[in-house]
């Protein structure tokens, strides 16, 4: 196998930077929800924003991104399907996956048009708030599929965003057709709480029959299993998924790994942004089960690192951070 993870999904440059919850409402911002939003919306934002900014930073993003980023930083070789423009943004996006070593469909050429940008607002009790200008990744299609790379895969993961676009769901549904015909196991996520709520139907075609695993935090898992009972969830996502992996904020986790369902035990942080902890999760457990450990080691390698990056700034950890949280959780 050439590649542990091959990942498809939006192609972001993210910029977060740090608000009230008075902003928020002063620019009438969903908290804690990711919303779509044209180039003029996220001037405006921009605009109310100008001279106010504790804290700014640029960082490649997109869901599944930061998951891929995250795995190739453990270890694993990935690739990356995705679609960015031929513009600043587009060229610093291709440049740090090239740095994390992870291949990409869009190395030798990029389209005319405006590279996808996110809007991270992060709230002084850690939650973040998205506005997303999908740019020219509204457009990613099954043009941008690598049907040897999929080949060349342990996983294919796919991001539930990718619903929002027509044919971004077709690329993400032929993604998953080419992996199942080729022996390549499927995982996806659920996402975010709104997906799940506005884009249901859709996401539902993506999954298909089953997807191999699925990750989802419990607002969205109890969402896709329309109940409030967390044991009623589980046996929900059972007919969704052969394996899973719900993420529960400061109470830990829950995975499933076909037959076994094991508790994973939270880490108690002070978390000043939750930007970018399910991507985190999602990209330490497909390192470890791509590296032959079980979803209860998995789970322990995923909550801790998703615990780590919540204490920080952005979606991204420092190199010598993956080290250490293999030592930790692993033993390596």
């Amino acid at each position: 196998m050439k590649y542990h993870i091959y990942g498809i999904g939006a192609a972001l440059v993210d910029t977060e930077i740090e608000v009230n919850d008075e902003d928020l409402k002063a620019m009438s911002v969903e908290k804690g929800v990711m919303t779509l939003v044209d180039q003029q919306r996220q001037d405006e934002l921009n605009t109310h924003l100008q001279g106010h900014s504790v804290y700014a930073k640029l960082a490649s993003g997109g869901s599944a991104c930061n998951s891929i980023f995250a795995a190739s930083c453990f270890g694993a070789n990935n690739f990356y399907s995705c679609k960015v423009a031929d513009d600043d943004n587009g060229r610093f996006f291709l440049n740090d996956l090239k740095t994390a070593g992870v291949d990409c469909n869009q190395q030798d050429h990029s389209d005319t048009g405006i590279t996808g940008k996110c809007l991270v607002l992060i709230s002084p009790d850690a939650e973040r708030s998205m506005n997303t200008h999908l740019g020219i990744s509204e457009s990613l299609s099954s043009a941008q599929i690598d049907e040897q790379a999929i080949c060349d895969s342990q996983f294919v993961y796919i991001e539930g965003y990718l619903v929002t676009s027509p044919t971004g769901k077709e690329a993400a549904i032929q993604a998953k057709q080419i992996a199942e015909q080729n022996g390549v196991k499927t995982a996806l996520s659920l996402s975010d709480p709104g997906m799940v709520e506005f884009f249901k139907d859709g996401l539902n075609e993506m999954i298909g029959d089953k997807v191999d695993l699925l990750f989802c935090n419990e607002d969205e898992a109890k969402g896709w299993a329309n109940s409030d009972s967390l044991d009623d969830t589980i046996e929900a996502l059972k007919q969704t998924a052969k394996t899973f992996a719900i993420t529960l904020g400061a109470k830990g986790a829950i995975v499933f790994d076909g037959t076994l369902l094991t508790n994973i035990e939270p880490n108690t942080v002070q978390a000043i942004d939750t930007n970018g902890a399910g991507d985190m999760f999602a990209g330490a457990f497909l390192y470890a089960i791509t590296h032959g450990h079980s979803y209860a080691e998995a789970g322990k390698l995923a909550s801790l690192a998703s615990a780590t990056v919540v204490t920080q700034y952005g979606p991204r950890l420092a190199a010598e951070q993956h080290e250490q949280l293999l030592k930790t959780a692993l033993n390596h």
